[in-house]
């Protein structure tokens, strides 16, 4: 067995998208080859609703697949084709754009105006592209949790792992898709397909990726005495740890435990030309979706 080496770690960045939504970005619209399937992954999480309630209106999406896991609140969505509904904490939708659909999507905060979320980006293949559109609807109950012999905690979204298999299915990156919670002080080697890219994004408590080489911090701005200034710290919350290759990863969890997303997914290597949410292989396949969008011509068929 080879733990994976820690490729790069770096803190998520404020950003804003939709019409006015303050998140964090992991990564996204820079380089696409660095988490291959991977293409973006944002943290929308506020307790304020000014902060997120103006939602993401209608948009399009194109040549990809979205993955929303909501954590407290809701997000209420529809799209071009009639599909609505609405997720809650712990749901996950997986939606397959394919050809294309319009779709929007609303968060709403919880009983105490708290609203945190994901949004992960899967790359289709070229064969793929143009494929039907298609909804995973998943109830947070339906999702496999399992509990290990040291408390650690692993919700299988996707993929199998331990013993259980996750309920989104069909998914072309055939993707591993895990929440982990690792108690306090606990170190975990948790298994990881060799062919597959694979990153953690640890959003509660700290703790560190063990490698080959030393286990190294990143400058993460804290408040001291008033005063703001940088640290090189453990990896800790709004962490992105991209790791290389290897079949498994090891993680300690620090003095408060972590929790953080472990996703792996099968690289495609194909070119992307992308505009926002529509991704493409060529220029001139991407020029010929926003033509198609401006004319009224975007949406080929039901789901």
């Amino acid at each position: 067995m080879s733990i994976r080496p820690v490729k790069q770690l770096s803190p998520a960045v404020p950003t804003m998208e939709g019409a006015g939504v303050k998140l964090h970005r992991a990564f996204g619209f820079t380089d696409p080859t660095l988490a291959d399937p991977f293409l973006l992954f944002d943290d929308f999480r506020n307790e304020r609703p000014e902060d997120y309630l103006a939602g993401f209106p209608w948009h399009p999406h194109r040549g990809i697949e979205t993955i929303t896991y909501v954590l407290a609140g809701t997000v209420d969505h529809g799209d071009s084709l009639g599909n609505q509904g609405t997720l809650g904490a712990g749901d996950v939708q997986w939606m397959t754009a394919g050809s294309g659909i319009m779709h929007q999507e609303m968060p709403k905060g919880d009983a105490n105006g708290r609203m945190h979320g994901f949004q992960l980006w899967a790359n289709l293949p070229s064969s793929l592209k143009m494929t039907d559109p298609r909804y995973q609807d998943i109830k947070g109950a339906d999702i496999p949790e399992v509990i290990d012999d040291d408390g650690t905690v692993v919700r299988v979204v996707c993929g199998d792992f331990w013993g259980k298999s996750g309920p989104v299915d069909g998914v072309s990156a055939d993707p591993l898709y895990l929440d982990v919670s690792v108690p306090p002080g606990k170190r975990k080697t948790l298994p990881v397909d060799t062919y597959r890219s694979a990153f953690a994004y640890i959003f509660a408590g700290s703790g560190h990726f063990s490698s080959a080489s030393r286990p190294f911090g990143v400058l993460t701005e804290k408040e001291i005495g008033g005063e703001e200034i940088l640290l090189r710290d453990q990896s800790g919350n709004r962490t992105l740890v991209v790791f290389d290759t290897g079949d498994e990863v090891t993680v300690q969890a620090g003095e408060e435990g972590v929790r953080f997303l472990l996703v792996a997914g099968k690289p495609i290597e194909e070119p992307v030309a992308w505009h926002g949410p529509i991704v493409m292989n060529t220029r001139e396949e991407l020029a010929q979706a926003i033509r198609e969008l401006q004319s009224g011509t975007f949406i080929k068929g039901q789901a």
